[in-house]
């Protein structure tokens, strides 16, 4: 009796633990996510500002199937700038052709899903409900915000946070008229979904369908 009572005692005890750190990795994750998130906001408002430059953030698009969701969109005279953030640390092992890379800290290996593919996805769905924009118009960006080393050569489109600014700032600032820059953020205003818990819970459900739980972020 007394072995049983510590069996049952034993197994509570794995799964408080194995909740307990569930939750706090996840609430460790969505806090570096926003982290970075807040790093890249701060940093292209701090260049990118005025009548010619808007800022959407967390936009929550629909796709065929359920939804995706972008980190950040900036609207501007430069052109269309779609913003996919990481904030890692560790080391990167990265190919442009490769569905996921991979994070190794201490010799721990994490693989996440090939940013890149990501944000193409990003892309094809801002430029079909920017329609009446050229697409060259419309750029796809990565940002990596941490501490992390790419180990093997970082792949075009993939940028640190103190290059973002000056990358940006190689495009001519007439490419998009001023008309042109409200009407397009109109029509992003009006495509998204409102900045909800649920949404946001609704959006995770559907990468987690699609990808499993390997890092779908």
């Amino acid at each position: 009796m007394e072995i049983s009572i510590f069996f049952f005692f034993a197994v509570a005890v794995c799964i408080f633990a194995f909740v307990v750190g569930y939750v706090l990795g996840r609430l460790h994750r969505v806090s570096a996510v926003n982290h970075g998130e807040a790093l890249v906001r701060r940093a292209l408002l701090q260049r990118f500002s005025g009548e010619g430059y808007h800022l959407l953030n967390n936009l929550t698009l629909p796709i065929t199937n359920g939804t995706t969701q972008i980190d950040h969109v900036l609207v501007s005279t430069r052109g269309i700038f779609i913003i996919e953030v990481k904030h890692y640390s560790g080391w990167i092992f990265a190919n442009e052709n490769s569905p996921k890379w991979t994070q190794v800290i201490f010799k721990v290996k994490n693989s996440f899903q090939n940013p890149l593919r990501q944000n193409f996805l990003h892309f094809k769905t801002v430029e079909n409900i920017l329609d009446f924009l050229p697409p060259e118009i419309i750029r796809p960006i990565v940002v990596f915000t941490g501490t992390a080393e790419f180990k093997t050569k970082r792949p075009k489109g993939v940028l640190l946070l103190d290059e973002l600014n000056d990358y940006i700032g190689t495009y001519s600032d007439n490419s998009i008229s001023i008309n042109r820059v409200a009407f397009s953020v109109g029509r992003l205003e009006c495509a998204r979904y409102q900045i909800t818990e649920q949404t946001d819970v609704d959006h995770q459900r559907h990468l987690e369908r699609k990808f499993g739980s390997d890092r779908a972020d």
